[in-house]
């Protein structure tokens, strides 16, 4: 028995979620790529532990999570916040919706970053986001609520949408 069976069925099962989530948080498809695979490096070592303990996709989006807030600590750097490009063509409301969502996330803490994509491009529950970045669930709750509140002054232009976020929606 290989020590790694499993391992590249577990990778091409849960890749295209995985490089979603790290492009989530990167904002950037090439970073997400490296962020994935030196995360990968790290579960490939702890395989056949991972086996045994019998969830490694929630080891590896913990760890996906960690080095992503590892590498903004390490970097430090603060990402642009140009407006989005102006183009000669039109573009229709939801990709206009979408760039700027995507230049708020990136001016958001790592951590209130991670607690968006996990609570709502994941859908995750309150009690599994704390569960993936290691921390209460009282943190989860006002990380979501600053980081909510945070991209309402960063894009106002999308608070309509943010306040289709109902109250009971956060606190689920």
């Amino acid at each position: 028995m290989d020590r790694y069976d499993g391992f590249r069925e577990f990778v091409h099962a849960r890749q295209q979620s995985l490089v979603r989530t790290a492009y989530l948080l990167t904002g950037d498809a090439h970073l997400a790529e490296d962020l994935l695979q030196s995360v990968l490096v790290k579960v490939a070592g702890h395989w056949p532990k991972l086996l045994k303990q019998g969830n490694p996709e929630a080891y590896t989006r913990k760890a996906l999570i960690n080095q992503y807030i590892s590498w903004r600590r390490r970097i430090r750097k603060e990402f642009p916040s140009a407006d989005p490009p102006e183009h000669g063509h039109s573009h229709d409301d939801s990709t206009v919706n979408r760039i700027v969502l995507c230049q708020a996330l990136a001016r958001l803490t790592p951590k209130q970053r991670a607690v968006i994509v996990l609570r709502f491009y994941e859908d995750r529950s309150e009690r599994e986001t704390a569960d993936l970045l290691g921390c209460s669930l009282g943190t989860v709750k006002s990380q979501t609520h600053h980081a909510l509140g945070r991209l309402r002054v960063l894009a106002p232009e999308l608070a309509h949408l943010l306040d289709e976020v109902k109250p009971q929606e956060v606190n689920r």
